[in-house]
């Protein structure tokens, strides 16, 4: 009982030091054309959004859109492959199924460890 406990206490100081540590990632991409960047903070929020040319201004609206949708997904997933790296030992399941979890999709996590979908008998 007293290493059971021990370990939850470990765990649990694990998890607050990652959790701090966390709160420092960002991850930031940069359009092909360099036309614009997008730094996202370890929730997936956009922090920054920065044009670096006048491009934009000649743009369709639905082709700056689709230029800034793809970019923000970019940082996105490179921000949950950080956080989902960091949270490695922490969190079970395999990188990839983490990286889901972390990016707001737990249904492979959930369902590697067993939790996933409860289907009713037939």
């Amino acid at each position: 009982m007293e290493r059971s406990l021990e370990q939850l206490r470990q765990t649990q100081e694990r998890l607050a030091e990652a959790s701090a540590n966390l709160e420092s990632v960002t991850a930031e991409a940069v359009s092909k054309d360099r036309m614009l960047s997008v730094t996202v903070n370890a929730r997936g929020e956009i922090a920054e959004l920065r044009f670096h040319t006048d491009k934009y201004r000649m743009m369709a609206p639905a082709e700056l859109a689709s230029a800034i949708v793809e970019v923000v997904e970019r940082a996105r997933r490179d921000v949950a492959r950080q956080v989902s790296d960091a949270m490695g030992g922490l969190i079970p399941g395999d990188s990839a199924a983490r990286e889901q979890a972390v990016a707001g999709d737990p249904t492979a996590l959930l369902e590697e460890l067993g939790l996933g979908r409860v289907h009713p008998p037939t």
